[in-house]
């Protein structure tokens, strides 16, 4: 019997690819999710031309149907989230309420910027010279490649596409190839929304091949990136030395602290949220635990009393808080952390063993390290897994040192009662986001979002803030 492939979408309708890859579920490798088409090189090329055909139709589109358009693909995500949601947690293995949730919110981005896109107005000024108006306007990039990372693979593709569409660019989506059905569910949601042809296109296939093709295109206006910091700089060279606009969400090495006055529970329920939920999988992920020498034994060991109730397993099994590591190159690479850490001086005080469980999967019991410096390596490197590492500290100002002390700047918590030492918090830390007795992952969709350093680079995405990226200013002069 022949396999069922799930294919790309290009101007308009789906077409096979140059092959095709297994889905599996990191859950139970024995599960095959379904298969999906691989695109070519040319393919990527035609889906450019396409794009760069139809972005002035749909640029021109009524700014009523635009908003139809974005409302009804949000309406149709959240309808089916329990659907999706489920598909979604079965390819990347977060537990169920999570992938349910990430759908929904992917429904709230649609939401958003079909609201954005009748908000859009210009703005007037008076000339320095006698007897002349001034106008400001926005307008499309033009053609915007989005490539999006396999930890969210809709929220982060959300994310980016409906602002593109929503303020008149044209699409070229290369999802990562760990996670194509929830993208592939995506793209067949927007297919039916009666966009002109070749407005947005799903292009599935590797990063050596798809991936390679538009970042070194010089015949896209945009390209939005999510992943690694060795991945992102290659992406920034390659569009720099093409002029072509940029945005970058890289790597991240966040922190939480805890200073003496903290509340112990909050301040283990933040740690235990940051650094473990989402199987550690998350660029906002807490791996740096900065807690100060009064309160450090007791939160040490109350945080490892809530380790041990965490329930590991199928992320579809009811009642499961962690789910599994995505891939097996993921877990070599936690596993191989842990060895590293124990090598450098730290103390493994909880976790880290992989898990047999009733099915093959990428299970793993989370991990707390003790005894750590901010010069060892699981302190300075983007692990991605659910480790986390206490580093000891004097006082709040030797946490404040040692948080920024680092290549990243995304995201940073801190839990105390002190607003003292809270509002110099969110003046002295330099990163993006600032969490205040709130784990360092979770952010809304209707703010900015980004860091500093080599956390990002290039316009904030979300929120009002993303207009920046997708669109130009024109300034025109008019004499009466």
């Amino acid at each position: 019997m022949a396999q069922h492939i799930q294919q790309n979408y290009i101007d308009g309708a789906w077409c096979e690819g140059e092959g095709a890859i297994a889905n599996l579920n990191p859950s139970d490798t024995s599960d095959v999710i379904g298969h999906y088409a691989q695109a070519g090189a040319g393919q990527v090329a035609q889906a450019i031309a396409v794009a760069r055909r139809a972005q002035p139709e749909w640029a021109a589109t009524g700014l009523e149907q635009r908003q139809r358009v974005l409302q009804a693909i949000g309406d149709e995500l959240i309808a089916r989230k329990d659907e999706l949601g489920r598909q979604l947690s079965r390819e990347e293995g977060k537990p169920l309420a999570e992938g349910i949730g990430e759908v929904y919110r992917s429904g709230q981005f649609f939401h958003y910027y079909a609201a954005e896109v009748l908000r859009q107005m210009g703005e007037t000024a008076d000339s320095v010279r006698p007897g002349i108006e001034i106008e400001v306007r926005r307008e499309p990039v033009g053609v915007v490649g989005v490539v999006t990372p396999w930890n969210f693979p809709m929220a982060t593709a959300a994310w980016k596409i409906a602002p593109a569409l929503a303020f008149g660019n044209a699409v070229l989506f290369k999802p990562a190839n760990l996670v194509p059905a929830s993208a592939w569910s995506l793209a067949e949601v927007i297919s039916r929304q009666g966009l002109p042809a070749g407005t947005f296109n799903l292009l599935m296939g590797s990063g050596a091949t798809v991936g390679d093709s538009l970042v070194n295109s010089r015949d896209i206006d945009a390209l939005t990136f999510t992943g690694s910091l060795q991945t992102g700089r290659r992406v920034a060279a390659s569009t720099a030395g093409n002029l072509v606009r940029c945005q970058l969400e890289m790597g991240s090495k966040n922190a939480l602290v805890v200073l003496d006055d903290a509340d112990l529970e909050l301040a283990v329920e933040c740690a235990l949220n940051g650094a473990f939920f989402g199987t550690g999988q998350k660029c906002t992920a807490s791996s740096r635990l900065i807690v100060c020498a009064g309160i450090h034994d007791r939160f040490v060991a109350a945080l490892v009393a809530r380790m041990r109730e965490l329930k590991v397993g199928h992320a579809l099994e009811a009642g499961v808080q962690i789910g599994p590591v995505a891939e097996a190159r993921q877990l070599e690479q936690n596993l191989e952390y842990l060895r590293l850490g124990q090598e450098e001086g730290a103390r493994l005080v909880e976790g880290g063993e992989r898990l047999a469980l009733a099915t093959q999967g990428y299970f793993m019991r989370p991990a707390l390290f003790v005894d750590g410096d901010n010069a060892m390596r699981i302190n300075r490197e983007e692990i991605f897994g659910p480790i986390a590492c206490v580093i000891r500290v004097a006082d709040y100002e030797e946490a404040l040192a040692t948080l920024n002390d680092t290549d990243y700047g995304l995201t940073a918590g801190i839990v105390t009662q002190s607003l003292r030492h809270a509002s110099d918090f969110k003046r002295r830390a330099r990163c993006g986001c600032v969490m205040v007795n709130l784990p360092t992952a979770g952010t809304d969709y209707h703010v900015p979002f980004g860091g500093r350093k080599a956390s990002s680079f290039g316009p904030r995405e979300q929120g009002q803030y993303a207009r920046d990226f997708y669109t130009q200013v024109k300034t025109t002069y008019v004499r009466p």
